[in-house]
């Protein structure tokens, strides 16, 4: 059996009066992530983590921040198109692993929505997506309130 892990890495900082999207879904609050498309780091870290578990570079790559079709973009369509890659390469998803490192809002009510949203999109059973959310305990620029990351590992088997 093939199996490849990958791992993805986002940050963004927060702003006024942007929508917060986070795994496709709009969270209400008064900052938003600030991005070239949409902003939401949760989809950018998993999609981020297919790429790199198929040795395909990195999102940036794929959908450049200079090119001006990408402003704005709905993260959705970077997410289909990673999973479109998944399936030409001859692979499936095993499990996806991610956090939400954010001081505020609290997303405890947000988790299961986002994970329902996310396994449709991709085609999992509830159990081979996790979605935790953590804080800093008020440390760094995460703790200020002025960013968001998120993390996420995948593994994919053949």
């Amino acid at each position: 059996m093939d199996i490849r892990l990958g791992q993805g890495v986002d940050v963004h900082q927060l702003k006024e009066n942007i929508p917060l999207i986070i795994g496709g879904l709009k969270i209400p609050y008064h900052k938003g992530s600030k991005g070239h498309s949409d902003g939401d780091a949760l989809i950018h870290a998993i999609v981020d983590a297919i790429f790199g578990a198929l040795s395909l570079g990195d999102l940036g790559t794929h959908f450049p921040s200079a090119d001006p079709k990408w402003k704005n973009a709905n993260s959705i369509i970077f997410l289909e198109y990673a999973n479109d890659l998944i399936l030409k390469h001859g692979y499936s998803i095993s499990n996806i692993d991610t956090t939400i490192i954010l001081q505020e809002p609290v997303l405890k009510n947000h988790i299961i929505p986002m994970k329902i949203f996310l396994c449709k999109v991709l085609s999992l059973k509830s159990d081979q997506l996790s979605i935790k959310a953590t804080t800093t305990d008020h440390l760094g620029f995460i703790g200020n309130g002025d960013g968001i990351a998120s993390l996420a590992t995948i593994v994919l088997i053949k």
